[in-house]
């Protein structure tokens, strides 16, 4: 699942992306309202996890001109503000709302929850004979379930997310190792390798394309 985190406290953003990506999440962080308001505008995210009192845009006028904009994901509001009112303005803006100090377990079941309850709850992406189903993070080619380990699913899920367009090997290394790409292939490519052996090796069909100097894609062999 491919979370928006909006978060202006730098620590604080450091350590729920980093507990978010060991859950399996795909995260995109933004730092102030402005930039999270940009970023759910052109993403396509499950969720957006929100922080109320943001510079530049609070959390709450976000969702609002995100929703005018047509974005439908569900929203988190993050807040430690727990007095009544605040907690029914951000259910009247249309998102679930957890006060800080909280669990970080807690956090992970709202926004399984939240996204079941959502409007993808029941998609599944598909190339060729190969579907993802984000939701219940399983994976099957040609009717057979494939045993994916939490990076083989990340990295399968980051390029099916993007099927049929190249996805740069320097954005698989910020996503995968929240690391910067230092031009050294062999990181990514270990482990686009490691992916293959599940998903394309043992069939005749071949989806993961690699594009030289370039990066990689998911998609269907033509004719």
């Amino acid at each position: 699942m491919r979370i928006l985190l909006v978060e202006d406290d730098p620590r604080a953003a450091r350590a729920l992306e980093r507990g978010l990506r060991e859950e399996g999440f795909a995260v995109e962080v933004a730092h102030d309202g402005e930039e999270g308001l940009g970023l759910a505008q052109t993403g396509h995210f499950e969720a957006l996890v929100l922080d109320v009192m943001l510079p530049k845009l609070d959390g709450f006028t976000l969702l609002d001109e995100a929703r005018a904009a047509g974005v439908i994901a569900p929203a988190l509001f993050l807040t430690a503000r727990d007095a009544l009112p605040d907690r029914l303005r951000g259910l009247e803006a249309g998102g679930d709302y957890l006060v800080k100090p909280f669990a970080f377990s807690e956090l992970v079941l709202r926004l399984h929850n939240l996204v079941q309850r959502g409007p993808a709850a029941g998609r599944t992406w598909a190339v060729g004979d190969l579907t993802v189903d984000p939701l219940r993070r399983r994976v099957q080619r040609g009717g057979e379930r494939l045993d994916l380990s939490a990076q083989e699913y990340a990295l399968l899920e980051l390029l099916i997310r993007n099927a049929g367009h190249v996805v740069p090997r320097n954005r698989i290394a910020e996503e995968l190792w929240e690391m910067a790409f230092d031009g050294d292939p062999n990181l990514v490519d270990a482990a686009v390798r490691r992916l293959r052996r599940k998903v394309d090796d043992p069939y005749p069909d071949k989806l993961i394309q690699t594009r030289r100097g370039v990066g990689y894609a998911l998609e269907a062999p033509h004719g």
